[in-house]
């Protein structure tokens, strides 16, 4: 059987309301539902669609199946400093996410700085929406996640760490500086977005079944054999953010989440800084200028163009909000079936 390739252009306000209707159908209150689909339907918008339009029916999955619990908020279980420890109690990952990330902007407020550990969470979505969410409110973000084994080990063969995502962003003009990256070269929701459009990856992202490197995104799914960045260096990265997120929220590791039925009761990292406490905070945006003016002076190779992290966002952002957002004919017609 051919897959369904066809895809339809949905409006952000038909999307944002249809993820709210399926929200508020399986419990949640309407405040709730209304942030959580914000964030689903803003992921989406902004181009990141593997974690927005196309995760959200294993969010209302994962729901119906008990590992997110729609009634349950973060708890406080210790703090010391600028830094709290934080139980998830395995509510929505998207919720509990912003409280953290709301938490520690706060902190910093009063301390320049503030680290909130969250265990026993689930899934984030888009780590990015959340170094947007602090930088645009003024704070410099440094987050992440660990996740269910994935990825080999530089050297091995099989999956042993998580591909974590790191997220830093900082203010900028009226936008931000956002870096939202994968250990990985490509995210799962990435190949998997490769495989379904029959499309070959730009460049080789991991190993096929034979240990040849690969731009097959389907020989890679098949192995699961991804790529860690930079090799051996994103090998060892992955393993210290997995730690650090396991020891500050003492929660779980990628090691203990991988031997659970299904991927959550994940430990996470948010710190901000408030910028404005900063003495040479005045001259903090010409600063910004002159290095993102150099970086925007490099000679790029033909046919390419140059961005710094995040710059991409806001024009994807507007070309949906203009002709709707494309979303898999297939996927589309599950989520209206969800309402």
């Amino acid at each position: 059987m051919e897959k369904d390739l066809s895809f339809v252009r949905i409006p952000y306000a038909d999307m944002y309301d249809t993820f709210l209707s399926a929200l508020q159908k399986v419990g949640f209150t309407d405040d709730r539902a209304a942030k959580c689909a914000e964030v689903f339907a803003v992921n989406s918008v902004e181009g990141i669609y593997t974690h927005g339009i196309n995760r959200f029916p294993r969010f209302i999955s994962y729901i119906k199946q008990g590992y997110i619990r729609i009634d349950q908020v973060p708890a406080l279980k210790s703090g010391f400093g600028a830094v709290e420890q934080w139980d998830g109690n395995l509510g929505p990952g998207p919720l509990n996410a912003l409280h953290a990330c709301d938490r520690s902007m706060e902190v910093a407020q009063q301390n320049g700085i503030g680290c909130i550990a969250l265990a026993n969470t689930n899934h984030w979505m888009r780590g990015g929406y959340y170094g947007w969410h602090a930088a645009k409110r003024g704070f410099a973000f440094i987050g992440w996640t660990n996740t269910i084994a994935n990825m080999p080990v530089w050297g091995a063969v099989d999956p042993r760490l998580g591909n974590n995502p790191l997220v830093i962003a900082i203010p900028y003009k009226d936008h931000a500086i956002v870096l939202d990256m994968a250990m990985s070269q490509y995210s799962y929701g990435a190949l998997d977005q490769y495989s379904t459009r029959g499309q070959s990856l730009p460049v080789p992202g991991g190993y096929d079944e034979q240990g040849h490197l690969t731009q097959d995104a389907s020989a890679i799914m098949a192995s699961r054999r991804v790529l860690p960045i930079g090799y051996w260096k994103g090998s060892g990265l992955s393993l210290l953010l997995d730690i650090l997120a396991a020891v500050l929220s003492g929660g779980l590791s990628t090691q203990a989440i991988t031997k659970q039925e299904a991927e959550h009761s994940l430990s996470q990292i948010f710190i901000t800084i408030d910028l404005s406490r900063l003495n040479h905070f005045p001259g903090i945006a010409g600063t910004l200028d002159t290095i993102i003016q150099d970086y925007h002076d490099s000679h790029p190779e033909p046919g390419k163009e140059v961005h710094y992290p995040g710059e991409h966002v806001n024009k994807i952002r507007e070309a949906n909000l203009k002709a709707g957002i494309p979303v898999a004919r297939k996927i589309w017609n599950e989520i209206l079936s969800l309402r």
